[in-house]
Protein backbone atom coordinates (compact mmCIF):
# COMPACT_ATOMS: atom_id res chain seq x y z
CA UNK A 1 0.00 0.00 0.00
CA UNK A 2 1.18 3.43 -0.72
CA UNK A 3 1.12 6.20 1.72
CA UNK A 4 0.29 9.76 1.63
CA UNK A 5 1.84 11.88 4.26
CA UNK A 6 0.28 15.39 5.11
CA UNK A 7 1.94 17.79 6.43
CA UNK A 8 1.63 21.43 7.46
CA UNK A 9 4.02 24.16 7.26
CA UNK A 10 5.57 24.60 10.59
CA UNK A 11 5.06 27.66 12.58
CA UNK A 12 5.21 31.29 10.53
CA UNK A 13 6.80 34.45 11.92
CA UNK A 14 4.10 37.02 12.20
CA UNK A 15 6.52 40.00 12.86
CA UNK A 16 9.01 39.37 10.14
CA UNK A 17 8.65 42.21 7.01
CA UNK A 18 7.23 40.41 4.39
CA UNK A 19 4.63 42.27 1.42
CA UNK A 20 2.56 39.48 0.77
CA UNK A 21 1.10 37.17 2.92
CA UNK A 22 2.49 33.93 0.63
CA UNK A 23 6.11 35.39 1.39
CA UNK A 24 5.77 35.45 4.84
CA UNK A 25 9.08 33.36 6.59
CA UNK A 26 8.73 30.54 9.65
CA UNK A 27 9.52 31.74 12.82
CA UNK A 28 12.42 30.19 15.03
CA UNK A 29 10.27 27.49 16.52
CA UNK A 30 8.90 26.47 12.71
CA UNK A 31 12.69 26.27 11.61
CA UNK A 32 12.94 24.04 14.86
CA UNK A 33 10.14 21.93 14.12
CA UNK A 34 10.04 21.66 10.53
CA UNK A 35 13.91 20.12 11.08
CA UNK A 36 12.19 17.61 13.95
CA UNK A 37 10.00 16.46 11.96
CA UNK A 38 12.07 15.39 8.98
CA UNK A 39 14.16 13.50 11.45
CA UNK A 40 11.41 12.14 12.88
CA UNK A 41 10.22 10.69 9.76
CA UNK A 42 13.83 9.53 8.84
CA UNK A 43 13.59 7.97 12.36
CA UNK A 44 9.99 5.93 12.18
CA UNK A 45 11.01 4.88 8.36
CA UNK A 46 8.67 7.10 6.89
CA UNK A 47 10.67 9.16 4.69
CA UNK A 48 9.09 9.77 1.21
CA UNK A 49 10.14 10.15 -2.06
CA UNK A 50 8.16 12.88 -3.75
CA UNK A 51 7.06 15.71 -2.41
CA UNK A 52 4.98 18.42 -3.07
CA UNK A 53 4.20 22.10 -1.95
CA UNK A 54 2.64 24.70 -1.85
CA UNK A 55 4.51 28.01 -2.99
CA UNK A 56 4.04 29.95 0.10
CA UNK A 57 7.60 30.55 1.43
CA UNK A 58 6.63 29.06 4.79
CA UNK A 59 5.61 25.72 3.30
CA UNK A 60 8.02 25.23 0.55
CA UNK A 61 10.76 26.17 3.26
CA UNK A 62 9.15 23.56 5.69
CA UNK A 63 9.31 20.76 3.16
CA UNK A 64 13.07 21.90 2.56
CA UNK A 65 13.82 21.94 5.92
CA UNK A 66 12.21 18.85 6.64
CA UNK A 67 13.96 16.89 3.41
CA UNK A 68 17.84 18.32 4.62
CA UNK A 69 17.00 17.15 8.47
CA UNK A 70 15.50 13.85 7.24
CA UNK A 71 18.23 13.53 5.03
CA UNK A 72 15.70 12.79 2.26
CA UNK A 73 16.71 12.67 -1.97
CA UNK A 74 13.09 13.02 -2.93
CA UNK A 75 12.26 15.40 -5.81
CA UNK A 76 9.89 18.17 -4.58
CA UNK A 77 7.54 19.73 -6.61
CA UNK A 78 6.12 23.45 -6.31
CA UNK A 79 2.22 23.09 -6.60
CA UNK A 80 0.28 26.89 -7.14
CA UNK A 81 -3.14 25.13 -6.18
CA UNK A 82 -1.98 24.75 -2.44
CA UNK A 83 -2.09 27.80 -1.75
CA UNK A 84 -4.90 29.07 -0.87
CA UNK A 85 -7.12 26.07 -2.39
CA UNK A 86 -9.12 23.57 -0.92
CA UNK A 87 -9.44 19.53 -0.59
CA UNK A 88 -10.36 19.34 -4.22
CA UNK A 89 -7.29 20.87 -5.19
CA UNK A 90 -5.36 18.75 -3.31
CA UNK A 91 -6.62 15.35 -4.17
CA UNK A 92 -6.07 16.80 -7.94
CA UNK A 93 -2.23 17.66 -7.26
CA UNK A 94 -1.97 13.91 -6.00
CA UNK A 95 -3.41 12.23 -8.45
CA UNK A 96 -1.18 13.71 -10.70
CA UNK A 97 2.01 12.36 -8.68
CA UNK A 98 4.07 10.48 -11.39
CA UNK A 99 4.50 6.72 -10.45
CA UNK A 100 6.45 4.64 -9.13
CA UNK A 101 6.30 6.79 -5.74
CA UNK A 102 5.14 4.82 -2.85
CA UNK A 103 5.17 7.57 -0.07
CA UNK A 104 4.49 11.28 -0.61
CA UNK A 105 4.46 14.20 1.57
CA UNK A 106 2.11 16.86 0.94
CA UNK A 107 3.10 20.17 2.32
CA UNK A 108 0.39 23.10 2.67
CA UNK A 109 -2.34 25.50 5.18
CA UNK A 110 -4.84 24.68 7.51
CA UNK A 111 -7.87 24.77 7.36
CA UNK A 112 -7.62 22.52 4.47
CA UNK A 113 -4.66 20.07 5.44
CA UNK A 114 -7.67 18.92 8.47
CA UNK A 115 -10.31 19.12 6.09
CA UNK A 116 -8.30 16.93 3.26
CA UNK A 117 -7.11 14.28 6.07
CA UNK A 118 -10.96 14.13 7.35
CA UNK A 119 -11.96 13.80 3.03
CA UNK A 120 -9.91 11.21 2.57
CA UNK A 121 -10.11 9.06 5.72
CA UNK A 122 -14.22 9.37 4.99
CA UNK A 123 -15.29 11.91 7.51
CA UNK A 124 -14.54 12.39 11.22
CA UNK A 125 -12.64 15.83 12.75
CA UNK A 126 -8.91 16.18 12.55
CA UNK A 127 -7.08 19.35 13.91
CA UNK A 128 -3.60 19.82 12.10
CA UNK A 129 -1.37 22.36 14.32
CA UNK A 130 1.93 23.37 12.66
CA UNK A 131 3.92 21.35 11.56
CA UNK A 132 2.52 18.29 12.32
CA UNK A 133 2.10 14.82 9.88
CA UNK A 134 -0.94 13.13 8.84
CA UNK A 135 0.00 9.34 7.85
CA UNK A 136 -2.84 8.27 5.62
CA UNK A 137 -2.51 4.54 4.22
CA UNK A 138 -4.29 4.07 0.77
CA UNK A 139 -6.43 2.06 0.25
CA UNK A 140 -6.61 2.09 -3.50
CA UNK A 141 -4.04 0.47 -6.02
CA UNK A 142 -3.05 4.31 -7.48
CA UNK A 143 -2.87 7.51 -6.88
CA UNK A 144 -4.80 8.46 -9.93
CA UNK A 145 -7.79 7.08 -7.64
CA UNK A 146 -7.69 8.27 -4.72
CA UNK A 147 -10.68 10.51 -3.19
CA UNK A 148 -13.22 10.98 -0.12
CA UNK A 149 -12.73 7.58 1.67
CA UNK A 150 -9.90 6.32 -0.10
CA UNK A 151 -7.51 6.33 3.06
CA UNK A 152 -7.00 5.30 6.36
CA UNK A 153 -5.64 7.62 8.82
CA UNK A 154 -2.54 5.51 10.66
CA UNK A 155 -0.76 8.13 12.61
CA UNK A 156 -1.23 12.24 13.44
CA UNK A 157 1.86 13.50 15.08
CA UNK A 158 2.64 16.69 16.01
CA UNK A 159 6.36 18.28 16.84
CA UNK A 160 5.43 19.42 20.43
CA UNK A 161 5.16 15.06 21.27
CA UNK A 162 8.92 15.15 20.56
CA UNK A 163 9.90 18.82 21.51
CA UNK A 164 8.22 19.24 24.84
CA UNK A 165 10.06 17.45 27.83
CA UNK A 166 11.89 14.89 27.56
CA UNK A 167 11.27 13.45 24.80
CA UNK A 168 13.78 13.91 21.97
CA UNK A 169 13.33 12.75 18.01
CA UNK A 170 16.14 11.10 17.28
Amino acid sequence: MAELILMRHAKSDWEASFELDARRPLSARGRAAADTMGRVLTAAGRVPDFILTSPAVRAFTTAEMAAAAGGWSAEVMVVDDLYGGGPADVLAAVKAVPGPSIRVLVVGHEPTWSETVSVLAGGGRVRMPTAAAAGLETLVSSWEAIGPGTCRLRWLLPPRLFTDGTLRAP
